[in-house]
């Protein structure tokens, strides 16, 4: 049996992302992943017993990487204001950094993968905002309210000026680039929403 060789699963790792990301999960086949590796089929086989254990198992690394970016240094003792600056600078940073680990999760999120991957990530991120939101209720900062309705008005708009700005365009088709402004302008309106 032949030993696994660390530089190639990485390889295999990186080629998956952005094959995924460029022709889909139906586009995705373990001959053109290894043609891309610039590997045989068969070496592939060593690694991940099919298709579906080759995604899982790099989109759940990959979303685990990607969710560890997100909470560090974040601390859900923190006032809310620092906590969710923090927040948005992790995020932010995890997600300009890795456009293609962040396309490859949406795909991944709309996917019948979805389940398995996010799964845990999910168990997480509700454990550490939902203490975080606890205590800034607690604290009086912010009103109670659905986790669904906090990440929607905490998250969505800087998730979406990061898609601009990916994509290079923003509404309308106008060329958009993010910037420090911009991003830190609409933090500020997030957070006046939020407060009490």
């Amino acid at each position: 049996m032949r030993i696994r060789d660390v530089n190639k699963v990485e390889l295999v790792k990186e080629k998956a992302v952005e094959l995924l990301v460029k022709v889909g999960f139906e586009g995705f086949t373990m001959g053109k992943l290894a043609k891309e590796c610039g590997i045989s089929v068969a070496t592939l086989y060593i690694y991940y017993k099919d298709k579906d254990d080759l995604i899982l198992q790099v989109g759940m690394e990959e979303t685990e990487r990607m969710s560890a970016m997100m909470l560090a240094d974040f601390d859900p003792e923190a006032p809310f204001a620092v906590g969710l600056k923090q927040q948005w600078k992790n995020r932010a940073k995890a997600m300009l950094e890795n456009p293609l680990s962040v396309q490859m999760m949406e795909q991944l999120r709309t996917s019948t993968y979805q389940e398995k991957i996010f799964e845990r990530l999910i168990e997480t991120f509700k454990s550490t905002l939902g203490k975080f939101m606890h205590n800034a209720v607690q604290r009086g900062e912010i009103e109670a309210m659905p986790l669904e309705t906090y990440w929607s008005v905490a998250f969505a708009p800087l998730y979406n000026l990061i898609r601009f700005h990916n994509e290079g365009r923003s509404m309308g088709g106008r060329p958009f680039v993010l910037t420090d402004e911009v991003l830190w302008g609409t933090f500020d309106l997030v957070l006046k929403a939020l407060k009490k």
